[in-house]
């Protein structure tokens, strides 16, 4: 239509404003650990337990004896108890890389169409090499993928591309993603890095020493397993203007098959399963953690990681947790997990004192060591079934905790306390490490460890909520920290709104009429007694003004929880009327 108006009339015209800009990272639980596969220090979400197991692997083989990572029981036992979604950073020792596969053009037999790359890293990632007599890679496997290329249109220039797990043979392919019409043309709208994605995400440190995620690459990855590297043979402006293909690029395009390897990725570097094993490493895990290796770790290889989430505007969770890594292996590791959710302001840390076999008074010393309202600890070790092994592990309490969590977000909210029978019933616990007596937690909840109770019909049941804080406050109470950062989450959010507006009593008031609704929600929903909410010109005086600040006061009267309940039974002579 016409875009000008050369006679009296109507234009209309359309200005596309839909742009989505991507938000942060949200999720209910950050872990940290080690996994068999998936992307090193790139915090990555995962939506279910199939995801996790689609992106970071199950189990894995070493020393000829199978093990599942504390990282996989954690995430397992999170989503089993009703968690939605995590954030996963896969930790390991040494330098790592992707996979690559070099897909043959038809008619350039030393020449590559494009290369794709795997997005896990590490040496498991390679399946080159030898190839059965059904077509199945020798070294392939659940953890690893190949791929296919078919119908091949050179009157269209285009092909479609599979996704094959590495372990599959040429009779029963196992397709984990098919894509179709696929083109080399840059100008196509199904070129092949569009569609499939070519963007890398490298951790990295700068100069002054801070971490961060450096993302290069023109087009987000769509595909779950792979990327394209590059395209070495691309066919730009394939169909002429009569429509017609030109026969100097049908050579480029890919042959049809599995290529010249099979359709196997090879060359990715470092260790088999990210960790310092190779496969014939027996590596000390679950009750044999100590601090020379911690599922084949040392804890200082969980630092840097930790620095990149305490970006708030990048990752929000609410729960941080790091399974294996105690203050008695990896003080240092623990005390910036605490720093970390402490400068952020909004989440909690599910930490461990103490490695497997400890005596009582250990971890209560343990737990003196550390001060703070954001974090939390349990004790004892629990065991609990691997579901990729089928065998009974210990594992330390940060495991299953954040199931507890969610647990008693989903039946009640943050600002209850995830505790006693009715929300702190652990989920997935076979047994305890020991059974506690009533002295026994009376010991720990003085010296600020919540303990893990077992009691006859009821299982293994979280029975205290106290956080790692020393000073005695409302917030050394796990359900009044977790309602402060729901509501300093909330509340924060609703300030950012009017950041850069003008200061003046209709933008208070805007602000007054979205935060009083919320809490008086909250106030109903059992999290407050009371609360009072100023922003007016008694806080935000002339001279505050000037300072181009907007200041508001929230006065909260925190739900308290009934932990101790007295009751007396008082014995009366007959004839007493009640």
């Amino acid at each position: 239509m016409a875009e000008t108006l050369l006679s009296p009339g109507v234009l209309t015209r359309e200005n596309d404003q839909s742009l989505v800009t991507q938000g942060p990272i949200v999720a209910g639980l950050a872990l940290l650990g080690p996994t068999v596969k998936g992307p090193v220090n790139i915090p990555t979400v995962v939506t279910s337990y199939s995801d996790y197991k689609n992106k970071f692997g199950g189990a894995f083989e070493s020393a000829s004896i199978t093990y599942e990572y504390l990282t996989s029981i954690a995430i397992n036992n999170y989503f089993q108890q009703g968690g939605e979604t995590a954030i996963v950073t896969r930790i390991a020792s040494g330098s790592f890389a992707p996979a690559t596969s070099d897909v043959r053009a038809i008619m350039h037999a030393d020449s590559s169409s494009f290369t794709l790359e795997t997005l896990s890293e590490g040496a498991i990632m390679n399946n080159s090499g030898s190839v059965s007599t059904s077509g199945s890679l020798v070294s392939g496997s659940s953890d690893n993928v190949r791929y296919e290329i078919a119908n091949v249109d050179s009157g269209s220039g285009t092909f479609n591309l599979l996704v094959r797990r590495g372990d599959d043979n040429s009779r029963t392919k196992t397709i984990l993603e098919s894509w179709s019409d696929l083109s080399l043309d840059p100008n196509s709208t199904n070129y092949i890095e569009s569609v499939i994605g070519n963007q890398v995400k490298n951790f990295d440190t700068d100069s002054d020493g801070n971490q961060f995620v450096q993302t290069t690459g023109s087009y987000i990855n769509n595909s779950r397993y792979i990327r394209v590297s590059s395209v070495g043979l691309p066919t730009l402006n394939y169909l002429d203007n009569e429509g017609n293909f030109k026969s100097e690029y049908t050579s480029s395009l890919p042959q049809i098959g599995s290529g010249s390897n099979e359709g196997a990725f090879l060359n990715a570097a470092g260790n088999v399963y990210g960790n310092g094993a190779n496969g014939n490493t027996r590596l000390k895990m679950n009750d044999e953690i100590d601090i020379s290796s911690i599922q084949g770790l040392e804890a200082s290889n969980y630092t840097a990681s930790l620095a990149l989430l305490q970006n708030e505007d990048e990752y929000d969770y609410e729960i941080l947790s790091m399974p294996g890594v105690t203050v008695q292996n990896g003080a240092v590791a623990v005390a910036t997990a605490i720093d970390t959710v402490t400068e952020r302001g909004d989440a909690i840390a599910i930490v461990d004192t103490r490695d497997y076999g400890s005596t009582l008074n250990q971890t209560v010393t343990s737990a003196q060591t550390l001060d703070s309202s954001y974090a939390a600890t349990y004790w004892p070790w629990v065991q609990m079934q691997s579901l990729e092994t089928g065998k009974l592990i210990w594992s330390p309490a940060s495991t299953a905790i954040p199931g507890v969590y969610a647990t008693n977000d989903r039946i009640g909210a943050e600002w209850f306390a995830p505790a006693g029978f009715n929300r702190g019933g652990v989920g997935g616990v076979i047994q305890a490490e020991r059974k506690l007596s009533p002295a026994d937690r009376d010991t720990l909840y003085l010296g600020k460890v919540n303990p893990l109770a077992t009691f006859p019909g009821n299982g293994t049941v979280v029975f205290g909520q106290k956080t790692l804080q020393t000073k005695a406050t409302s917030l050394d109470r796990v359900n009044v920290r977790r309602l402060l950062i729901e509501l300093k989450r909330t509340v924060g959010n609703i300030g950012k709104t009017l950041l850069f507006e003008q200061n003046t009593t209709a933008t208070r008031n805007r602000f007054l009429a979205a935060v009083n609704p919320y809490m008086e929600s909250i106030q109903q929903r059992q999290g407050l007694y009371s609360y009072r909410v100023v922003m007016d010109d008694t806080n935000n005086t002339a001279d505050v003004i000037d300072r181009n600040q907007m200041v508001g006061q929230i006065f909260l009267q925190p739900t308290k929880t009934a932990e101790y309940i007295v009751l007396d039974f008082n014995v009366t002579p007959t004839g007493v009327e009640f």
